[in-house]
């Protein structure tokens, strides 16, 4: 047995059964151990930020981390931008990133780089594994970190002679790490001060979003009367009927300093310090009010569900959350096409368990109003912020959860990103169906044009901004990728057109085509 194969065998004995891969030569030992290791799916992607965002979106569904095969350091570097997304999200991943075999890196052949440098921005864990008597040890220690707590992304870093050379027998321990307990101390702090509080704001993040956590979350603020919110953009959230009803903080800054204006406690659980997401010009960055107290109820390594069921007990808060959300589905709707058509189509056609992964940006303003009645169904944002996320993570979705639908709303601009994903999508053939938001221009950065004060009406300005002259065809797209498409103009054009996408197995796109610029 070789070390690829010790590596691969070590990797499916840890729970690791997923590869998204978009390997080079350093890597071919790897590529041709995956015959011997039958149990190890391999899914190629044409870019590597379709395979980084690919386990992105697998780790969210599943919250299992898949490989991701990557070739040398310009390889990472085209996957750094969705292994960002991830890290943001807090989704386990395993980045094995292949290297110069050890005695070829002192010739600095044009593909040698600092891998481990580059890794470092988007991993909680980098290792290089020099020795093939390290890797088994090395891998479970990847495995481990990525699973967490904190789950994150891993970095392993393999120089092919550490592949290609003889490996023993595998002998290395398994690794795990537990979650840690919060102090008692420190949870009477927080209940004590949430109980003083005029106006107290619960803002929830990260593991806290998730459904069970979220309605302890909600028991906690019922107890005390404390404002509940989300992050702009949880990483993964139960929504609709029967999901308990969570406000996100506002993507713009005015309305979101709104929301925390009238605080004087604000306590975080799994969030970030609330900050806008951008600066402005006269307009500030920090959104905790002067005077306000700033609390953190536990740390990475604490388990959200646990702490915030124990702060719920310590509250003395009621068994059941309340501000259950009602069934509501709209009807389906008809006549001209609009981002609130478009919203009210997408509600009015959601079946239960779908999972939907949303990078519809502008196009997409009303979805959340419009859906939060419609069945039980998961959401996916865009966590990062960095864009080109979303058909790569609808792929990792459609891998971990095959029984369910997975609907991808994906804004025209960043669909450009990683539109080699839609060949991923035909190849396995995968339950994906993808509306393309149409609106033929980077409308969020016209807005943001505005708001940071800077010429609007410039010509050149424009034109850096627009998404015509050519305009994109995405059903001859992806048509030529293997993929079914129709283009559609009216609001129940696109209702039959999902419905259609649900009746069928397998990936269809949808070119949705909104009014020009904002919708």
């Amino acid at each position: 047995m070789n070390g690829a194969q010790r590596l691969l065998t070590t990797l499916t004995e840890s729970g690791v059964d997923v590869c998204f891969a978009n390997p080079g030569t350093s890597e071919m030992h790897f590529v041709a151990a995956m015959d011997d290791v039958p149990s190890m799916r391999g899914v190629l992607a044409l870019f590597e930020g379709v395979a980084t965002g690919a386990a992105d979106g697998y780790g969210r569904v599943t919250g299992r981390p898949a490989a991701v095969l990557l070739h040398l350091g310009p390889g990472l570097g085209n996957g750094i931008a969705n292994l960002h997304n991830a890290r943001r999200a807090g989704s386990p991943v395993l980045t094995i990133v292949g290297e110069h075999a050890t005695t070829h890196q002192q010739f600095d052949a044009p593909l040698q780089s600092d891998i481990a440098a580059l890794a470092g921005n988007v991993s909680q864990f980098v290792r290089t594994t020099n020795h093939v008597a390290d890797l088994e040890q090395d891998a479970r220690d990847g495995v481990a970190a990525a699973i967490g707590p904190p789950s994150g992304v891993a970095t392993l870093i393999l120089p092919a002679d550490v592949s290609w050379s003889e490996a023993g027998e595998g002998s290395a321990p398994s690794n795990s790490r537990t979650a840690t307990s919060i102090d008692p101390a420190d949870l009477k702090a927080v209940a004590d001060a949430l109980r003083r509080a005029n106006h107290a704001v619960i803002l929830v993040g990260g593991p806290a979003t998730r459904e069970d956590a979220v309605r302890h979350a909600v028991r906690c603020a019922d107890a005390v009367g404390a404002q509940l919110l989300s992050e702009t953009f949880p990483p993964f959230t139960r929504r609709g009927a029967g999901a308990v009803a969570v406000e996100r903080v506002s993507y713009l800054g005015e309305f979101a300093a709104s929301q925390f204006a009238e605080a004087d406690l604000i306590v975080t659980v799994g969030a970030h310090v609330p900050a806008t997401f951008f600066a402005y010009p006269n307009m500030a960055s920090d959104l905790v009010p002067d005077g306000a107290a700033l609390m953190e109820l536990g740390v990475s390594t604490t388990d959200a569900q646990t702490t915030l069921a124990a702060l719920a007990e310590e509250l003395g808060a009621a068994s059941t959350p309340g501000s259950i959300i009602e069934a509501d589905q709209p009807e389906p709707p008809t006549g001209a096409l609009t981002g609130a058509s478009l919203a009210q189509a997408v509600a009015a056609t959601l079946g239960e368990g779908t999972i939907v992964v949303d990078e519809s940006n502008t196009g997409g303003i009303y979805l959340a109003g419009a859906t939060k009645g419609a069945p039980s169904h998961d959401w996916l944002t865009l966590t990062g912020g960095a864009i080109g996320y979303g058909m790569p993570a609808a792929i990792g979705a459609a891998i971990g959860a095959p029984d369910q639908r997975v609907l991808c709303l994906e804004s025209d601009g960043s669909a450009m990103y990683t539109i080699q994903a839609l060949w991923t999508m035909a190849r396995e053939n995968l339950n994906i169906t993808t509306v393309i938001l149409s609106n033929r221009s980077y409308a969020i950065l016209t807005m943001e044009l505005a708001r940071v004060g800077a010429r609007s009406d410039a010509k050149a300005a424009q034109e850096l901004l627009d998404l015509e002259n050519p305009t994109l065809n995405f059903v001859s797209i992806a048509e030529g990728m293997g993929i079914a498409a129709r283009r559609v103009e009216t609001a129940d054009g696109l209702v039959a057109a999902l419905q259609d996408s649900v009746a069928k197995p397998g990936p269809m796109l949808i070119e949705a085509m909104l009014p020009k610029g904002l919708s």
